[in-house]
Formats: C-alpha cells, sequence, structure tokens
C-alpha cells in the first residue's frame, strides 16, 4: 500500500512538473513572437490608413514647437511656468480630423475665455473689506455657477456640441476663483494662462488646416459611397450564390460569405462614426462650388436609412444558410426573375452612389420604372407555376397582382383565394419527410418533393408547405427590399436638393450591372469600398 501511494505521490509530481514546464515555455514562445506581432501590426495599421503616419507627425512636431515655450529663455520669461498648459492643450485638442480639432479648440478656447472674464467679474464684486464675506461670496459663486454649468451639460445641444466647453468652463472658473482668494496677482496667473491656451490651440488648428489636412466631411462623403456600393455587391452576391451554390460549393471557399458579411457588417456598425464624422464636419468651413453649406446631417440620415435598408439584406443572406431548402429545380424556374430584380436594386444603390460621388442628381421616375418592371417579372412568373408554391388549386382564378405605387410597389397582396391557411395543409406535412445527403452538402438538408404515383418526371407539380416556405421567403426579401429601398432614395434625393447637385443628365447614369464576384477592398474607415 505504501509504495502503490508513493507511485501515485510521484506520478502527480511529474504531471505538476510537467504542465509547469509547459506553461513556461508556451509563455517564452509568446514572449519571443510579440515584437514580430508588434511589427505586423504597426506595418497594417500604416499600410490601410497612411494618413495615420502623418498625423503621428504632425502631432510630434506640434509637441516639439509648443515646448520652446518652456525650453528657450526669452520665451519662459515672457510666458512663465504656464506654459506647460500649452503642452498640455496640444495634447487634448489636436484630433485626426479637422473637424474634431477645431470643435475642441474653439470649445476650449471659448470656455476659457468666458471663465476668466466671469471670474474676474465675480473678484470684483467680492473685493470689499472682510476676509469672511469675501470668501462666503466666492464660496456662493462657486456654488451657483458649479451646479448651474453642470445642469446645463445635460441639455442634448449642449451635451452633443458644446459638453468640452462647458467642461473647460467650469474647470478654469473654479481654478481662478478660488486661487484668488490666496494669490494676489491672479490677474497675471489668469492672462498667462489664457494666452498659453490660445497659442496652444491655435498651433494645433494651423497644423491641422494647413499641414495635409483630413476632412471629416470627406470621410463621411466616401463612407457613404463605399456603404451604397457595398450593399449593391452584397445583394449580388447573396443572390447569385442562392442560385448558384450547388454548382459552386465543392470549388469554392468561403470567400463570398466573407464578401457579403463584411458590407453590411460595416453599415450595421456605422451608426456612431457617421455621427461623429456629420458632428465633426459642421464645424469644417467647408461649402459647395455653389457656396452653399453642405448638409452633413443629411448623410447622417442615409446612414440611418441604410441601415434600416441593410436588416432585409441580412435576413436575406441568411436564407443561404437555411437548414432546410426548395429543390434546386424549383428554384431555377424563378431565377431569371430574382436574379433582375436583384441587378435592378443593386443598380439603383449604384447610381445613388454615382450621384453622390459626382454630385449630380438622379431619375427617381426612371429607377422606379425599372424597378417595377423587374417586380412585374417576378409577378408573372410566380404566377406562371402558382402551384410550385401554393399548392394545386384546380379549377381557381386568381387576381392579377399589380404595383401598389410606383415608389413602393408590393405584389404579395393576394387575395382570398389564394391565402393559405394552416388548416389546409395536410397532416403529413407534419410527418418526418427522409433527406439526401449530397456529398459536398452536408451541412444543408433539401427536402425530397413527392412524386406522384405515376412517377411523371417531366414537371413537379405540387410541393409541400415546408418544402416552399423558404423559396417564398426568399422571394418576400427581395420584394420588401424594394419597399425600404424607396427610403433610401428618398434621402439620397434630399441631399441633392439641399446640396444643389447639378441637374440630371441622361449620360450620368451610365451604369453596368454584373453579378460577378468582385475583390475586397477597405478604406481608410474601415469600410469595404468599389469607389476607390
Amino acid at each position: 500500500m505504501k509504495v502503490s501511494m508513493d507511485e501515485t505521490n510521484n506520478t502527480i509530481t511529474k504531471r505538476s512538473s510537467s504542465q509547469y514546464w509547459k506553461s513556461f515555455y508556451s509563455f517564452v514562445d509568446k514572449v519571443k513572437r510579440c515584437p514580430g506581432l508588434l511589427r505586423r501590426t504597426l506595418w497594417k495599421v500604416g499600410k490601410d490608413d497612411p494618413r495615420k503616419v502623418v498625423h503621428s507627425l504632425k502631432v510630434g512636431l506640434a509637441l516639439t514647437l509648443v515646448s520652446l515655450l518652456y525650453l528657450m529663455e526669452p520665451l519662459y520669461k515672457g510666458i512663465g511656468k504656464n506654459a506647460v498648459v500649452a503642452v498640455m492643450t496640444v495634447v487634448v485638442v489636436m484630433e485626426f480630423t479637422v473637424g474634431g480639432t477645431l470643435c475642441k479648440g474653439l470649445n476650449r478656447g471659448f470656455g476659457t475665455l468666458l471663465a476668466g472674464s466671469l471670474a474676474f467679474f465675480i473678484e470684483y464684486l467680492a473685493d470689499v473689506p472682510g476676509q469672511v464675506f469675501r470668501a462666503v461670496f466666492i464660496g456662493a459663486a462657486v456654488f451657483l455657477l458649479g451646479a448651474a454649468a453642470t445642469y446645463v451639460r445635460f441639455i442634448p445641444y449642449i451635451k452633443k456640441n458644446y459638453d468640452y466647453g462647458v467642461m473647460i468652463f467650469l474647470l478654469t472658473f473654479n481654478l481662478i476663483t478660488v486661487s484668488s482668494y490666496r494669490v494676489d496677482n491672479v490677474l497675471s496667473m489668469a492672462k498667462d494662462r489664457i494666452s498659453t491656451i490660445c497659442i496652444g490651440s491655435g498651433l494645433c488648428l494651423v497644423m491641422s488646416l494647413l499641414v495635409f489636412p483630413n476632412w471629416s466631411g470627406e470621410d463621411l462623403h466616401k463612407s457613404t459611397i463605399s456603404k451604397l456600393e457595398g450593399l449593391a455587391n452584397s445583394i449580388e452576391v447573396s443572390v447569385m450564390e442562392y442560385f448558384y451554390d450547388s454548382e459552386k460549393q465543392a470549388n469554392e471557399d468561403d470567400s463570398s460569405e466573407d464578401l457579403i458579411y463584411k458590407c453590411y457588417e460595416a453599415v450595421l456598425d456605422s451608426k456612431s462614426k457617421d455621427e461623429t464624422l456629420a458632428l465633426q464636419a459642421n464645424w469644417e468651413p467647408r461649402y459647395s462650388r455653389s457656396c452653399h453649406r453642405i448638409p452633413w446631417q443629411q448623410y447622417a440620415k442615409i446612414g440611418a436609412a441604410l441601415r434600416h435598408f441593410s436588416y432585409t439584406v441580412v435576413a436575406l443572406h441568411g436564407c443561404l444558410q437555411s437548414e432546410i431548402q426548395t429543390p434546386r429545380s424549383i428554384r431555377d424556374l424563378y431565377k431569371d426573375s430574382c436574379i433582375k430584380l436583384a441587378q435592378q436594386v443593386s443598380k439603383v444603390l449604384r447610381v445613388m452612389a454615382n450621384s453622390i460621388k459626382k454630385k449630380h442628381q438622379f431619375s427617381l421616375e426612371k429607377l422606379s420604372n425599372n424597378l417595377n418592371e423587374a417586380l412585374q417579372d417576378l409577378d408573372n412568373a410566380l404566377k406562371s407555376q402558382p402551384q410550385l408554391l401554393l399548392g394545386s388549386m384546380k379549377g381557381q382564378s386568381r387576381t392579377p397582382i399589380t404595383p401598389k405605387t410606383p415608389k413602393t410597389p408590393n405584389f404579395y397582396m393576394f387575395d382570398e383565394e389564394t391565402r393559405i391557411s394552416l388548416s389546409s395543409i395536410k397532416s403529413d406535412c407534419c410527418s418526418p419527410v427522409g433527406s439526401k445527403s449530397k456529398e459536398g452538402q452536408g451541412h444543408k438538408k433539401v427536402l425530397r418533393p413527392q412524386l406522384s404515383k405515376s412517377k411523371t418526371m417531366s414537371m413537379i407539380t405540387s410541393l409541400e408547405f415546408s418544402e416552399a416556405l423558404p423559396f417564398a421567403a426568399f422571394t418576400s426579401l427581395l420584394v420588401e427590399m424594394v419597399a425600404k429601398l424607396d427610403h433610401v432614395m428618398d434621402k439620397v434625393e434630399e441631399l441633392g436638393r439641399m446640396s444643389h447637385f447639378r441637374e440630371f443628365i441622361d449620360d450620368d447614369e451610365n451604369i453596368v450591372v454584373t453579378c460577378e464576384r468582385q475583390k475586397m477592398n477597405t478604406t481608410e474607415n474601415d469600410l469595404p469600398s468599389y469607389a476607390e
């Protein structure tokens, strides 16, 4: 018994020792890989957006110039120890874009100026004999203005545009007012502080505006174009993969899936970025060629409409991963009409992207007519083989389906005669249906259609409801996509009117639509772009 216990203890000791050395070697291996990983990361950041390298050099140059206030003796004697405040101002105010620098710089400057002026006024009122009264007056002023300024920061408009300025005002006011009780030369201290903040803010503005400027409005403009084109490619690839997946799946990797996912993911994740860029662009002194103010907030509204539209694209992409698929032979019957509709939707998105890019208006009526024609073709295809989707309904008349309006067509308002209720489904639909596994398609289950007793293979005349449902969902999403596209078209058309885009010319919409898979590019905003 004692020998076995000793052997057990030795085994446990050896295991713990081996695990310790494995962990140690793993840690050493990670440490060895850190320099290479850091080098690749730094190279990737600079390669993806070279402007970040330029911005880093600009910040370094600005800090070097402002440090001369402290390093050079003549400048140090003129400003004093408050030269450090200028260095702090450069670090805080210098942003990547001109709009961000202007927003912070002007907020800091005006906040400091207003706080200094108000502090001098409080000092003038409190300059009476008696230290007790002066202390009480200063404490009451600090309390009232501190509470008022903090409450003002909760106002949405102030919070959105001037929150940093109010914070700087509160900080500077308390610093000057409270220091005046103990310091005699508070006037010179406030003057030096205001002058150093103005020097730091002015240097930041000069570096941002004159040395390789990065405009927030330009980034927002390019990202809107790339989102429109990215969604267009997502729709095309999704539809083509839906109808040709069985032919391509054995030869292709997940590149198409990555293309679809990255395109609509960039749109869904762009809310905060669009709002920030639109807010910063409002501070930039940029106007259109006709000297009109560019409506940057309208770009944010277009982004919101695109996010609402992309939800349908996500659902359309989900049809590709559905475990239950309609048989390929049935999908081929409606392939041409569905692909044509997807091409028209993609063309509309590219036309709008081209309109924003070249700053010209587009023909809303012409695009709506093309969409209506594609929808009518899909409707005719569905009515030509109605039993494939709705089951065998002999002897029943069907009402022609027409679009509601040119902008928001809806082809799925079927009448009472063509509706299917749950009670009309056969009981055998709920019974287990055998599945036929195919090589290379083990992750998808395709239900086998029930054949007639006569084994006539010329044409499938009926489908179970569960087999028709996936394709019905796919086609309904295509129609829903057209309806939601109408909101995007309205926002882009409104942008053209507000920005005074040039009038529409027939040659402007020379857009060629193809369904070939395109390579993925990424702009400096991490958005997939095909405009570059």
